[in-house]
């Protein structure tokens, strides 16, 4: 597990290799991952956008820009936590991403809140340092 806090927000990521979504033989490999987004201050915050940069094993960065995750954009308030899933396709059997979330908390302060840099490995590629 990979965590971060920022400003009292914690995030949380777990990748885990998906074989039956991927086809190593033409260069296929998918991840999915959870994460977990734990409001640990004490003011209520929305998650409004999301920057992924995402590396595969050959150096090819892709950069990921949207409103929200999973087409919503979720209020957490104090102690509470928003959880989804979601996949990521590389073209080599390692890589890494890491981003940012940006949160809007109730008196309209806006602020980056840093997902943790985390590794895709598949199980039978050699480890690597990203």
């Amino acid at each position: 597990m990979y965590r971060a806090v920022t400003e009292g927000i914690e995030v949380t990521v777990e990748p885990e290799y998906a074989p039956e979504r991927s086809r190593p033989e033409i260069g296929e490999f998918f991840w999915v991952y959870a994460v977990e987004i734990r409001n640990l201050s004490t003011e209520t915050v929305q998650l409004r956008a999301r920057h992924w940069e995402i590396t595969d094993g050959g150096g090819k960065t892709q950069h990921v820009r949207g409103l929200g995750v999973i087409g919503e954009q979720p209020i957490i308030r104090p102690g509470e936590m928003f959880r989804y899933s979601s996949g990521c396709p590389l073209t080599s059997g390692h890589g890494i991403m890491v981003g940012s979330y940006e949160m809007v908390a109730a008196d309209g302060k806006r602020f980056e809140v840093a997902i943790p840099a985390f590794s895709l490995d598949a199980p039978f590629e050699p480890r690597t340092v990203n």
